[in-house]
């Protein structure tokens, strides 16, 4: 009998998390099974164009198939202005990268992201970039915990 290598189906697909603000957006990836979201980065938003060409690069070197994106409901579910601003900038962002896009709803995730910071005995203040990245993992996590 002749011995075969046999390739696993690939069911993971490589996501990027976002979380996206006026002025920052916090970036998050998955590790090759796609079990662990970690932050890598925060972008500083300065124009469209700009984001795009960093997203691009990101998007680039790690395969990226998917966006995951926080959409900031409000806290009776209503989709307010801010998730309004965001639902138009995904949807320039993803015809931009050409890239489907998903939304995770994020409410509360930068509160756990701080709250994680003020566990590690940081200040969350002087740390926002890390609050977006962490806010970004907490919501790719979320989108990769329910697709198991």
């Amino acid at each position: 009998m002749e011995a075969r290598s046999q390739t696993p189906s690939r069911v993971f697909v490589c996501a990027l998390g976002l979380d996206v603000g006026r002025k920052r957006i916090g970036v998050a990836g998955c590790d090759r099974t796609g079990l662990i979201a970690t932050g890598i980065t925060t972008i500083e938003r300065t124009n469209f164009e700009q984001d795009v060409s960093q997203m691009q690069q990101i998007v680039q070197q790690r395969g990226v198939e998917i966006l995951v994106v926080g959409l900031p409901y409000s806290m009776d579910g209503t989709c307010g202005f801010q998730a309004k601003q965001v639902q138009k900038f995904t949807k320039r962002l993803a015809k931009a990268l050409q890239l489907p896009f998903e939304y995770v709803d994020e409410r509360l995730t930068s509160f756990q992201a701080e709250q994680l910071i003020l566990a590690e005995n940081r200040s969350p203040s002087r740390n926002k970039g890390l609050i977006d990245r962490k806010a970004a993992a907490i919501i790719l996590q979320q989108w990769l915990d329910a697709r198991r």
